[in-house]
């Protein structure tokens, strides 16, 4: 049965059981899987048949919950990793090799920054970062020749900026490459990245699909819309024989819809391991129950601490594209109309050393490096996710030195925002 509603596949989705088959997603706990010939574990290697053989390839548990997620993205397959950062290489490793370039928005998790411009560039790999209000004619310029996607954040942490789908999708598809977009922030309950032009999605399962802070991982998630056979000059790996495989091409052999994962799945999971385990898979599906009820309450609590914020006049700007007169929000009417996220961004007017004595007197919210679970939490990202980045680079990705991140929980909005304001108090005692 195919569910209507994004919260019956948040709760049922990617898993069936038949008559007395276990209720609860089992947790396949198995390195390898055993079989009556070799001719039979001959065919998977030769991808002839579909099946098991080596967890660091694929697992049943695994897969069960990417087709959830793959299910609420509206895609045509998914495949698990063992980070969100697994996740951002995969995608772009995947079609993009030495020699090769990729257009990013400049607003980007600082770890996925430092990724690409880093490691990635070591790799052979250029990046252009562009501004995410960059012009139609600026984000044209940046293309070249052997440009092979374009990268960006629904929102972007901690910059909270909302991406501009329809402009950067008509740029990708003008020059003939595919829009991969992180959808962490959103979560498919708040936004399908698919229905605005996007062809493949990442996630940090870590956050709010997991919701807990209890097992990290990752994801990616094709539309299964991108036609990579009119390119395959551009695109050799899916559309000439991977010797690897006995020549196998991928499009041939999985069509447009499973090519993609397929790859990326028996190259680059078979090569580099980042598998996800089945007990955090099974972990992730808990929380996965109930992600489309925890981000309304998440929403909620970061629109009445933005607000809270707002009226402070301690408070030198708040950033929350929920918020009206924020700088994103018609954007975020228009890709997000039912909510954004639950995280709020601001500034003290104290600057950096006001931030951290705020920081220190914070009650309820914890400094932590995570973000995006049941429990509130804060973070100076200048002082940690983007440490490594120079003022230039902070002010262009949109984190300014002074920037707070906080993370609203499930907890009350009035405790939270009590926990607040004590802790502004404290400043200058």
């Amino acid at each position: 049965m195919k569910y209507l509603n994004r919260d019956t596949v948040c709760v049922q989705g990617g898993y069936t059981p038949a008559n007395g088959e276990p209720r609860q997603v089992p947790i396949i706990q198995s390195t390898t899987f055993k079989y009556a010939t070799s001719e039979d574990m001959g065919k998977l290697f030769d991808l002839e048949a579909s099946g098991y053989f080596y967890s660091r390839l694929q697992n049943p548990t695994c897969d069960t919950v990417a087709a959830k997620i793959c299910e609420l993205e509206g895609g045509t397959a998914a495949m698990l990793t063992s980070s969100g950062q697994a996740a951002s290489f995969y995608a772009i490793f995947n079609i993009a090799s030495c020699g090769d370039h990729i257009v990013s928005s400049s607003t980007i998790y600082g770890g996925t920054f430092n990724l690409f411009a880093v490691t990635m560039k070591r790799m052979g790999i250029d990046f252009t970062f562009v501004s995410p209000d960059c012009t139609k004619e600026e984000l044209d310029a940046a293309f070249r020749p052997n440009t092979k996607a374009v990268f960006g954040e629904t929102i972007a942490n901690p910059a909270l900026t909302v991406f501009d789908f329809e402009k950067f999708s008509a740029a990708a598809h003008t020059h003939g490459v595919p829009l991969i977009v992180d959808n962490t922030f959103a979560t498919p309950v708040n936004c399908r990245p698919f229905e605005w032009g996007a062809d493949i999605v990442t996630h940090s399962t870590t956050k709010y699909m997991d919701g807990h802070g209890a097992a990290v991982g990752g994801c990616i998630v094709d539309s299964g819309r991108f036609d990579w056979t009119k390119y395959p000059d551009k695109y050799p790996g899916l559309c000439t024989p991977d010797e690897s495989y006995h020549g196998v091409t991928y499009t041939e052999r999985f069509g447009l819809g499973g090519a993609y994962i397929t790859k990326a799945t028996v190259q680059l999971m078979r090569d580099f391991g980042s598998v996800q385990s089945p007990q955090s898979a099974f972990i992730l599906n808990l929380g996965l129950e109930s992600l489309h009820v925890r981000m309304a309450r998440h929403c909620e609590n970061a629109l009445a601490v933005a607000k809270a914020l707002n009226s402070d006049d301690r408070i030198s700007y708040v950033v929350y594209p929920g918020l009206e007169g924020d700088k994103y929000h018609d954007l975020a009417m228009k890709y997000m109309p039912n909510g954004t996220t639950g995280v709020v961004s601001f500034a003290l007017k104290g600057g950096r050393a006001a931030a951290e004595t705020f920081m220190k007197n914070l009650k309820i919210a914890a400094i932590e490096t995570h973000v995006a679970d049941a429990r509130t939490c804060c973070l100076h990202p200048a002082s940690s996710t983007h440490r490594q980045m120079t003022e230039e680079e902070l002010t262009a990705a949109g984190v300014p030195s002074d920037l707070v991140r906080f993370s609203c929980g499930l907890e009350s909005s009035e405790d939270l925002i009590a926990d607040i304001k004590q802790a502004l108090d404290c400043i200058g005692r």
